[in-house]
C-alpha cells in the first residue's frame, strides 16, 4: 500500500499538477480531495496543454481512477466543461467519478460570493467569485446540496426549496436584487443530474478497496498551506482545508495510512490577491519574475504576486503537514540571476521572529531578514540529474534543505514533465 498527499506548501500554485501529472503516471488512483474550481493545476504533456480545475491530474493516465471527492465543491456547467475539452484532445474520462458527498455549487452562492465581495469594497478578500466560500459555508450550516441529490428529483425539490426562500430573502431584502426563480433552478440542476449521474457514486468503498488491495493512492491538493482557515493568514485564506490532514478528511483514508507527503514549493514564492507576504518585491525583479514565469492565474488570469523564497513560511508549512519531501519547482526561472535571497526571519520592531506569526496584523508589520547566496549563468532547463545542476543551484536547494528541515527529493527545470529531476527516490 502506498498513499501519497501531495498539497501546496505556499500560497498556491506552486507547479502541483507538473507534479502530480509526474506522479500519476505510476497511481492506481488520484483524488481531488479540496477546493472547487478555483483552483487551477496546469498540465502539459504529449496530448497539450490542459488547465485543469475540478477533474484530479490523473486523468491522463489511462489506468488510473480519478475521484472528485467529498472535500470538493463541485460546479456541474464547470465541470461539463471540462470534461468536454479533455474529451475533445482524445482523453479518456471515463474513469472519473464524483462522491455523493460533495457539496454542489449552485447559482445563489456565484451570486452571493461577487456581492459580498463587492459589499466589502477595499476590504474585498480577493476571492474567484466562483461560489466556492458560499458553498462551503452552506455546507457547514447544513443546508447544503449534495451530489446525491442531483440522483432524484424530487429530493433535490424539497432540499432546495426552503433554501432557495432563504437565499432570495437576502438578494432582495439586503442586496436589492430580483429573487432566482425555483423551477428555472430545478430544471437546469436536473440536466446536470442526468448529464453526471453515472458518475456520481458512493466512492468510499472505491478507496477503501483500494486501500486494502495495496494500491499507490495520489491525494491530490489545491490552494496552499498559508491559505488553511485554521492555519493560514485568515482572513485572507480559502474555504476548505488545503493541508495534508485535510487530505484524511477529503477522502476518508485515515492518517495512519499515510506514506509520505510531499509539499510542493516554488524556487521562489507567489501570491494572488489580497493578505500580507512579507517577501513581495515590488519592484522590477519582482516584475521580471513575473514576466519569465508567466505568473498569471490559472483560473482568474491576475498577475500574481512574486517574492523572493520565504524560509520561514516553508518551515510552518513543513510543521503543520508533517511533510515528508519537498519537490522544489521553477528552479530554471533563477537561471541568469547573479545573486539570490531567502528570507531566514522577520523582524518586528526590534525583534526578529524565527516563525510564522497566527496574527495578519504581526505579519503586516514584518519585514524580511534576508540571507544572499550566489546565483548561476548556466541553464537549467537540460539537466537530467542532481549533479548537472550548476553548483550554485545545489547549495541554493541545500540551502533551502537546512532551512525546512526536510529533503528536497524533486526538483522542476521547466513545465514538461521530462524537466523533473529526482533528487531522492520515493517511487519504488
Amino acid at each position: 500500500m502506498t498513499v501519497f498527499a501531495l498539497i501546496g506548501g505556499q500560497w498556491g500554485d506552486e507547479g502541483k499538477g507538473k507534479v502530480i501529472d509526474y506522479l500519476a503516471e505510476k497511481a492506481d488512483m488520484v483524488i481531488r480531495f479540496s477546493g472547487g474550481d478555483n483552483a487551477g493545476h496546469t498540465v502539459i504533456n504529449n496530448k497539450g496543454t490542459f488547465k485543469l480545475h475540478l477533474v484530479p491530474s490523473g486523468i491522463f493516465n489511462s489506468r488510473a481512477t480519478c475521484i472528485i471527492s467529498n472535500g470538493m465543491v463541485v460546479n456541474p456547467q464547470a465541470l461539463l466543461n471540462e470534461l468536454s475539452e479533455l474529451n475533445a484532445n482524445g482523453v479518456d474520462t471515463s474513469r472519473l467519478f464524483i462522491s455523493d458527498r460533495a457539496h454542489i455549487i449552485m447559482p445563489y452562492h456565484i451570486l452571493l460570493d461577487g456581492l459580498e465581495e463587492e459589499r466589502r469594497g477595499q476590504g474585498a478578500l480577493g476571492t474567484t467569485r466562483k461560489g466556492i466560500g458560499p458553498a462551503f459555508t452552506d455546507k457547514t450550516a447544513r443546508i447544503g446540496i449534495r451530489a446525491e441529490d442531483l440522483l432524484d428529483k424530487d429530493t433535490l425539490l424539497r432540499r432546495l426549496k426552503p433554501v432557495l426562500e432563504l437565499k432570495n430573502l437576502i438578494l432582495t431584502k439586503i442586496y436589492n436584487r430580483p429573487p432566482l426563480v425555483l423551477e428555472e433552478i430545478i430544471t437546469q440542476y436536473n440536466l446536470y443530474g442526468e448529464q453526471l449521474g453515472h458518475r456520481i457514486r458512493n466512492t468510499g468503498p472505491m478507496i477503501h478497496g483500494a486501500v486494502e488491495e495495496g494500491k499507490f493512492i495520489l491525494l491530490e491538493g489545491a490552494q496552499g498551506s498559508l491559505l488553511d482557515t485554521d492555519f493560514g493568514t485568515y482572513p485572507y485564506v480559502t474555504s476548505s482545508s488545503p493541508l495534508a490532514g485535510g487530505g484524511s478528511l477529503g477522502s476518508g483514508i485515515g492518517p495512519m495510512k499515510f506514506n509520505r507527503v510531499l509539499g510542493v514549493f516554488k524556487s521562489y514564492i507567489t501570491r494572488v490577491g489580497s493578505g500580507a507576504m512579507p517577501t513581495e518585491l515590488i519592484n522590477e525583479t519582482g516584475e521580471f519574475i513575473r514576466e519569465k514565469a508567466h505568473e498569471f492565474g490559472t483560473t482568474t488570469g491576475r498577475p500574481r504576486r512574486c517574492g523572493w523564497f520565504d524560509a520561514v513560511a516553508g518551515r510552518y508549512s513543513v510543521q503543520i503537514n508533517s511533510i515528508s519531501d519537498i519537490a522544489l519547482t521553477h528552479l530554471d526561472i533563477y537561471d541568469g540571476f547573479s545573486s539570490l535571497k531567502i528570507c531566514t526571519g522577520y523582524k518586528v520592531g526590534n525583534k526578529v521572529l524565527d516563525y510564522f506569526p497566527s496574527s495578519i496584523a504581526v505579519l503586516e508589520k514584518s519585514q524580511p531578514v534576508y540571507e544572499e547566496m550566489d546565483g548561476w549563468e548556466e541553464l537549467t532547463s537540460e539537466a537530467k540529474t542532481f549533479n548537472e545542476l550548476p553548483l550554485a543551484a545545489q547549495r541554493y536547494i541545500g540551502r533551502i534543505e537546512e532551512l525546512l528541515h526536510c529533503h528536497v527529493s524533486f526538483v522542476t527545470v521547466g513545465p514538461h514533465r521530462d524537466q523533473t529531476i529526482m533528487v531522492r527516490p520515493i517511487l519504488a
